[in-house]
């Protein structure tokens, strides 16, 4: 069966040749061989170009490799920004499976039948994906008695198998290509399919993206930036989720938008800020922000709210890493470059060996080109990637949580443009970033310090004296300790004396006697020379270091 499906992958890459990716001086001569014997596969789409192949490639091989596509489509820095355009036209469209099947799932996973549980469950489904369905319904609430409406996603039955066989053979497909492709080793397929492998797996655990919501719910509680729906952790299982069904334009129809009134500059706006209090405030980031998964609830047209769904795919930062990020965006916007060459080399992006000047010059090279435009004309996004690709070529390792980030910033300033052109996202996140890095680094952040460490200075007070009696205690043995060490040291050092100045006499003594016995005279003499001379390496054994007097 693996055989099989191997064979439809490679046959429907030939037929749409996307085996033109790799340049003929690269393809080994049994390659070339193996291409002219499958005469049966050829090109049959010679009148499209390459990106437009691979496009309809992917959507012929299924659901699987229309994700891949989707995620390459965020990856700038992998591909060809022709091959890039038309993968981001890839979409995630496939019928649905009978509802009947996704009614018995839901039942066996949560062991009771679906109407003891819903008062009310739509068999037909309200949106069909590759990897799972949603279904409406409303939920009896046991906590308040008040019927809620309610969405119910279901995992396909079966994806799992599918998934990891797929899996299995393109990490086959992108070995081969490592090897074959002229940027095989900066481009790393292996490497990307093993973290698409991670994202998609991920993907399919939605008591993951549960708990994913609940955390982004908590951090947006009270917000009138964004609103995260209520999940139901009571009836979520790993192939089941009930969550709060939300109501809401989507992002993406900005006709609507207008007809209900909408604010679209503070609503433009109010994306970025989402975004940067998302990755600096909370250092955790809904990274799957395409315009599929954005409303707008439209109660407040002049004071609007984002709406959010599909939490499977989050990002996250260290402390370092957001201080670092903080500090490349505003060297950006004060056209520091050196302080960004900088920057990278502190951060272990770019290895230490790298030479700060040539990384300057190069990161200068490609970015003061774009700033000959109006702020409002830049791409915030794109000069993240090309000062990622600029990296790049100076060893930058590709660093995953970065590329997430690169994605979700991409996704976010396309819409912002798509709802408000004139959006100038520099003058809208500077002042948000130069106010997060005085709380970082000023006194508020030493007060902010002192109030988390409260708790944990105010539970350890009750041991400080103990504390302190048992390091002066260890000082004090130290001490004593210490004076024992120096008063040997100073024994030791007078008892190798004493033996080198015996030693020096008894080997004088020998030399003597053994001059007195080669003349054979003064025989008197002999005895009372050998007599000393054997005295004299007595006491120098005696004196030697470690023997006591």
């Amino acid at each position: 069966m693996r055989i099989i499906r191997f064979y439809r992958i490679i046959s429907v890459l030939l037929r749409h040749g996307v085996d033109e990716m790799i340049p003929r001086d690269r393809m080994p001569w049994w390659g070339r061989i193996a291409r002219c014997c499958l005469f049966w596969l050829r090109n049959q789409h010679r009148d499209k170009p390459l990106g437009v192949r691979f496009r309809i490639a992917l959507e012929t091989l299924g659901p699987v490799f229309v994700k891949l596509g989707q995620m390459l489509s965020t990856r700038r820095d992998l591909l060809h920004p022709d091959v890039i355009e038309e993968l981001s036209k890839l979409q995630d469209q496939v019928p649905p499976f009978p509802g009947e099947d996704a009614k018995a799932l839901i039942e066996k996973s949560l062991g009771v039948p679906v109407t003891s549980i819903f008062a009310d469950f739509s068999v037909a489904p309200l949106a069909s994906a590759s990897i799972a369905q949603v279904h409406a319904a409303v939920l009896k609430r046991r906590d308040t008695g008040v019927n809620q409406d309610v969405v119910v996603k279901v995992i396909r039955p079966g994806i799992l198998q599918t998934i990891a066989a797929d899996l299995e053979l393109m990490e086959s497909v992108a070995k081969l290509a490592a090897r074959l492709l002229p940027d095989g080793r900066r481009l790393k397929p292996v490497e990307v399919i093993r973290e698409y492998r991670k994202t998609l797996l991920d993907e399919l655990n939605l008591a993951r993206e549960a708990a994913n919501a609940i955390q982004l719910r908590r951090n947006f509680a009270n917000s009138d930036l964004l609103y995260i729906p209520e999940v139901f952790s009571d009836y979520t299982r790993s192939n089941v989720m009930v969550m709060e069904r939300i109501d809401g334009i989507p992002i993406s129809d900005v006709a609507a938008l207008e007809a209900a009134g909408i604010n679209l500059q503070v609503l433009a706006e109010r994306g970025v800020e989402v975004f940067f209090t998302q990755v600096f405030r909370d250092s955790f980031f809904h990274a799957d922000m395409h315009p599929g998964n954005i409303f707008v609830d439209p109660a407040n047209p002049q004071n609007p709210r984002y709406l959010a769904v599909d939490f499977g795919i989050v990002g996250t930062l260290n402390r370092e890493d957001k201080r670092y990020l903080a500090e490349n965006f505003i060297a950006f916007f004060n056209r520091d470059y050196r302080r960004v060459a900088e920057l990278h080399i502190d951060s272990g992006w770019v290895p230490a060996y790298i030479n700060v000047e040539d990384f300057e010059s190069a990161i200068r090279t490609v970015c003061e080109p774009i700033f000959e435009k109006p702020l409002a004309e830049i791409s915030f996004g794109h000069v993240l990637v090309n000062l990622f690709n600029t990296a790049r070529r100076f060893d930058m390792e590709v660093q995953p949580q970065l590329v997430l980030l690169q994605k979700t910033l991409l996704y976010v300033e396309g819409l912002g443009r798509n709802l408000y052109p004139q959006l100038d996202l520099w003058k809208t996140a500077k002042p948000y970033l130069e106010r997060w890095m005085q709380e970082q680094i000023g006194w508020r952040a030493v007060l902010r310090s002192l109030k988390e460490q409260a708790p944990r200075w105010a539970e350890k007070l009750p041991e400080m004296p103990m504390l302190l009696y048992d390091t002066l205690q260890d000082l004090r043995l130290q001490h004593r300790a210490s004076a024992v060490h120096r008063q040997h040291h100073v024994i030791t050092e007078r008892q190798a004396a004493r033996s080198r100045w015996w030693t020096m006499l008894a080997g004088s003594l020998t030399v003597v006697a053994a001059l007195f016995f080669a003349l054979d005279t003064h025989t008197n003499a002999f005895a009372v020379v050998s007599g000393a001379a054997v005295i004299a390496w007595w006491r120098a054994w005696a004196q030697r270091p470690g023997r006591l007097d």
